[in-house]
């Protein structure tokens, strides 16, 4: 029996092959284990390649040939942001809301202006709609007042992510969106304008401006001709000068937009709002528009 254990592991040991090198010298062939571990090993290293290769064209831009001084090459920046979005807002349900299962209900965005920021939320409510509101103004449409953190300036990003969050929670009509807003509220009412268009039947600055440029691209054309505008200012506007409503409102007219006008109050200073909200005809006007 010791024999043949003998012979059978003789057999084993041979069955792993005999290589002999040029030397004559002789080398046993690694075993199935022994190479799948090779396999194993040269995979990890090239993984770990691909991992640092990633890492110079990812995070910190492409680790490509630096330029002789007097050329020029061609390099790329690329680099993964993730953001968190949040805002704190007041909403009004209007009367009726509960008792109508399905209906559907017209949104306004209202945004404040520079000097309602912070975090203190009833700030909002000391001018526009949200004032209205809270003095026990009834409204036939979903109002959503957002506030914008101190130091900061309105994100169109985080409000269209809002917009999402409230028509996925409410019940509302999504063709019959609408944004309003005062001095930098009016600033990002435009802005929302030029970039989001589809998004909103009609919008409504007060004292704001905005970038005409974007106004002008040809993809915005198409969105923009269907988008009703009404925009207001005061003349004699110290903070925001009326050229600046002027100016957005000339470059919406380029662009093809046929539905905008804009009312200048003669005697308004920067104070162009409270009598803009307290107009009934505004919210008439707004609720006309349908996408």
């Amino acid at each position: 029996m010791r024999g043949k254990r003998e012979v059978g592991s003789g057999r084993a040991r041979l069955h792993r092959a005999v290589r002999v090198s040029a030397k004559g010298a002789f080398r046993l062939l690694p075993s199935l284990a022994e190479r799948t571990q090779l396999v194993q090993a040269h995979l990890m290293k090239f993984h770990l390649l691909g991992v640092l290769a990633m890492l110079g064209t990812g995070c910190f831009g492409i680790l490509a040939q630096t330029p002789a001084p007097g050329t020029q090459v061609a390099q790329e920046y690329r680099e993964v942001v993730t953001k968190t979005n949040r805002l704190e807002y007041l909403l009004y349900l209007p009367k009726g809301y509960e008792a109508s299962g399905s209906q559907k209900w017209p949104l306004v965005l209202f945004l404040h202006g520079a000097g309602e920021r912070g975090t203190e939320l009833q700030k909002v409510a000391v001018h526009g709609p949200p004032k209205l509101a809270q003095a026990g103004e009834s409204f036939p449409f979903i109002l959503a007042s957002p506030q914008c953190p101190e130091g900061q300036v309105w994100d169109d990003s985080a409000l269209i992510g809002l917009l999402d969050r409230l028509q996925s929670q409410y019940r509302v009509d999504p063709k019959r969106v609408y944004v309003t807003g005062l001095s930098m509220g009016g600033y990002g009412t435009w802005q929302l304008a030029v970039k989001y268009p589809q998004r909103f039947a009609a919008v409504a600055p007060v004292c704001g401006g905005g970038d005409r440029i974007r106004a002008l691209l040809p993809a915005q054309q198409e969105a923009l001709k269907t988008l009703g505008v009404w925009a207001f200012h005061g003349a004699k506007d110290n903070v925001v000068p009326l050229s600046e409503s002027e100016r957005m409102v000339d470059a919406f007219k380029r662009a093809g937009v046929k539905d905008i006008q804009l009312t200048v109050y003669p005697e308004a200073n920067h104070d162009s709002w409270t009598e803009t909200y307290a107009n009934p005809k505004l919210y008439e006007w707004l609720l006309q528009h349908s996408r």
